[in-house]
């Protein structure tokens, strides 16, 4: 038993190393040493400016026990106070004392030391500053600013002069102000202004009170009035009363002017009240019916809509990823080296990152090598590589330089890898787009609803068909049919029209149009027309809304606060995809160029996006105003580097090697990708597995366009006028705005009736003629006018 009992003894005392971690008893032991000797400290140095004098005899005689000093702490205290004070740095020697206490503190109450040590650092450069400064202001009394303070101005007066230590000293309280308190001269701009407008809240709180005082004053005149005759001389010291609202009264022939009252905020407060009750209302009536039927779901009408299934798409190429040809990666390795050995740039470092169609070789240079100097040698290191689409990227951002060299022998990116990847089924995007694979072999997934529009350039047969196919695909597969709707242009054709099978579920399209799919130039003016009344009108149902965008709106709508009666919906993303926009702007030009440069300006917020594709990538096509609302950006192959500039403000798509190799970018770097593979087949099954499927009634419907000429042909029979014609002039009048959108949510009509009578009230003078996307301008100035101009009409 015994010997048990030595062993446990033994494992509990021998610690078998060295453990600097204090234990919190010993952190409360130490911390609460050094908050009492930060205020011993403190006593010694405050008692030591009153005591100084009577104690300096005595610092030689610490050890003799017979003699006392008049220091608060003694002899301690004198002797501390010397060494820190007098030989230290004078009064700024408290600041010591504070640090002291503030390590204390962060020990007892075990607060993170974090930062401890900047404090220290700048404390005594604080204390380093303070001394100086009492030394050079009050360098007769050394006792101040301390030995230290006296000595450094004594020695830089020597060097500089009295205006040198001026200058050093105020550089010093720039220093500690702009790194300390952070001074800036934005700040003490603000400062400043704080302080105007809390003296001019003052003054306005002291000339209320003012003016109620005169008030007080009125009131009292009035009842005066009321019980005795009216002295004409009270109103002779007008200029004494500040300015009110008047009013003149006649007594005994005699004009008198007496400020009116004025309008008291009761009545605004009460308005206030009424609005809040009516939406706390509004929000309570919205609770109980989420409570009771659950918010609204736009999918509930397909509520049985399958997604298309992975299976419909194939997978193309190498099924097991990226081959590694390791003789072929130290082959380029050794030629790059070798070719910038014969110009004498030495490369400290090479490293290789394998791409589904190129690999990057990132190289550090040595010291001194200029990266201009690398730029420069492209054509050489593709000379000895015997490749074409080299690019260099000088710098990458990680210190090296890059060179992307083509494989010899590419992988096809499928878009069945690019859907399946957790990458783009996790993306919790509005608007996901996988675009393809990068580089280091990574899925590209965007959101087009932050881009928000995308340009899309290249030579033919360099991959933009099927760049559209990989987007349309990509929103097929993620969204339902009530989430988005899709705007077709093609001229040629024959590219989109694949997508026919999905009009009822996906397309949108003008009322009167038999076809979805757009292909008639004169068709593609009245559609962008259309969409710009379409925009117009979303913002007019986000504005009654009170909310900033599409995504608060239907969310505000799910809720059910909004009341489908004023004529609020659901509202579906509009994706506009032009291919070929180059035709377009030969056969219409500013006629398509004004809507989309409207619709890329304003439409962001209104979820409607524009993808517009081109082959001919000239500054006639891609215009000024069409690149500055087009941010986001793909170039595939090109011919030359003046088409890669106009394409991207960049070089680079000159050097791409085709079959969907392209360059994107949103502003900021260009990212090189392998666009993925999507052939036609596979989107015919896609379209066809939708399309097997329950639809709506009919595709989305934009507002009805009807041209320039609208209106014109109508005779202003008076018969024939609809029965709310004369409701809505008054809407019309009223808002002094004349749009069909207006009397549709006024009036609960559909679309097609109200611009009858639109039309209508263009005929009988209401209103003036068509002005495209604008609202028409109101003829009528109000109820007056309009009552005799209908008056005339009849007699």
């Amino acid at each position: 038993m015994a010997k048990k009992k030595t062993t446990t003894t033994k494992k509990k005392i021998t610690p078998k190393k060295a453990n600097l971690v204090v234990s919190k008893k010993n952190k409360i032991i130490l911390g609460s040493l050094l908050i009492l000797f930060s205020m011993a400290l403190f006593f010694s140095f405050v008692s030591f400016y009153f005591t100084w004098q009577d104690d300096q005899s005595l610092l030689s005689e610490f050890a003799n026990r017979n003699e006392q000093a008049k220091n608060l702490l003694n002899k301690f205290g004198a002797s501390v106070s010397h060494f820190f004070v007098y030989k230290g740095f004078g009064v700024a020697s408290v600041i010591l004392t504070i640090l002291v206490c503030i390590t204390g503190l962060h020990l007892f109450l075990s607060l993170d030391k974090k930062g401890l040590l900047k404090k220290w650092i700048w404390g005594l450069i604080f204390m380093i500053w303070i001394s100086v400064v009492l030394g050079f202001l009050a360098d007769t009394k050394p006792l101040l600013g301390g030995l230290i303070g006296y000595e450094m101005n004594d020695f830089l007066k020597d060097y500089t002069g009295n205006i040198g230590v001026v200058l050093i000293l105020l550089f010093g309280l720039v220093f500690i102000l702009v790194r300390f308190f952070h001074f800036t001269p934005e700040g003490m701009a603000n400062f400043f202004k704080k302080k105007t407008s809390s003296l001019k809240s003052e003054l306005e709180s002291t000339s209320k009170e003012a003016s109620d005082a005169i008030r007080d004053v009125q009131e009292s005149i009035k009842k005066t009035e009321k019980e005795t005759p009216v002295v004409l001389d009270t109103y002779t010291h007008k200029k004494d009363i500040p300015p009110l609202k008047e009013e003149k009264i006649v007594i005994d022939d005699f004009e008198v002017t007496v400020p009116a009252e004025e309008e008291t905020t009761d009545e605004l407060a009460m308005e206030v009240e009424e609005i809040v009750e009516e939406q706390e209302e509004t929000d309570n009536i919205a609770n109980k019916l989420v409570e009771d039927f659950g918010e609204f779901d736009p999918t509930l009408e397909l509520g049985h809509y399958k997604f298309p299934t992975i299976e419909l798409l194939d997978q193309h190429g190498v099924t097991g990823g990226i081959t590694i040809n390791q003789e072929e990666l130290e082959e380029n390795k050794n030629k790059i080296v070798d070719t910038l050995k014969n110009y004498k740039i030495g490369i400290s470092q090479i490293k290789a990152t394998i791409g589904p169609t190129v690999t990057l070789y990132e190289i550090v240079p040595e010291a001194g090598v200029r990266i201009s100097k690398i730029k420069n040698l492209e054509d050489d290191i593709a000379l000895s590589l015997a490749a074409l689409g080299i690019r260099i990227i000088a710098p990458i951002g990680k210190g090296t330089i890059g060179i992307e060299v083509p494989n010899k022998n590419s992988t096809i990116v499928s878009m069945r890898s690019v859907i399946a990847s957790s990458k783009f089924q996790k993306a919790e995007m509005e608007l996901p787009i996988a675009f393809g694979k990068t580089i280091s072999n990574e899925t590209f997934v965007v959101d087009l609803a932050k881009m928000p529009h995308l340009l899309m350039a290249g030579a033919t047969g360099q991959g933009k068909s099927v760049g559209l196919n990989a987007v349309l695909t990509s929103l097929l597969y993620k969204k339902h049919p009530a989430e988005v709707k899709f705007i077709l242009v093609d001229p040629k054709k024959v590219e989109l029209s694949i997508y026919n099978k999905i009009e009822r579920h996906f397309l949108a399209k003008l009322p009167d149009s038999e076809e979805a799919i757009i292909t008639d130039n004169a068709k593609v003016i009245n559609t962008l027309n259309s969409l710009c009344i379409e925009m117009d009108n979303r913002y007019e149902l986000l504005k009654h809304a009170q909310v900033r965008n599409l995504k608060e709106y239907n969310v505000k709508f799910k809720s059910r606060k909004l009341n489908p009666n004023d004529g609020h919906k659901f509202l579906p993303y509009i994706v506009l995809v032009i291919d070929e926009f180059a035709d377009l702007i030969m056969t219409a030009g500013k006629e398509v160029e004004t809507p989309i440069a409207r619709l890329a300006q304003l439409a962001r917020a209104i979820g409607i996006h524009l993808i517009i594709a081109t082959q001919r990538p000239s500054v006639n096509v891609i215009t000024g105003i069409i690149k500055a609302n087009f941010p986001a950006r793909i170039a595939f192959r090109v011919t030359s580097k003046i088409d890669s500039r106009t394409i991207l403000d960049a070089q680079g798509a000159d050097q791409l090697i085709g079959r969907g190799d392209m360059l994107f970018t949103q502003g900021n770097d260009v990212t090189r990708i392998q666009c993925a593979f999507v052939d036609t087949p596979e989107v015919a099954k896609i379209t066809e597995y939708i399309g097997s499927q329950r639809a709506y009634p009919n595709a989305y419907e934009l507002p009805e366009y009807s041209g320039e000429d609208s209106g014109t042909s109508i005779d202003n029979n008076i018969s024939e006028r609809d029965i709310l014609f004369r409701d809505a002039a008054e809407v019309i009048v009223t808002a002094q705005q004349g749009s069909a959108s207006l009397i549709q949510r006024k009036l609960k009509l559909g679309y097609n009736r109200a611009g009858r009578i639109v039309d209508q009230l263009e005929a009988a003078g209401i209103v003036g003629p068509f002005e495209g996307s604008k609202a028409r301008q109101v003829l009528v100035p109000d109820f007056v006018a309009l009552d005799e101009l209908l008056n005339n009409e009849r007699s």
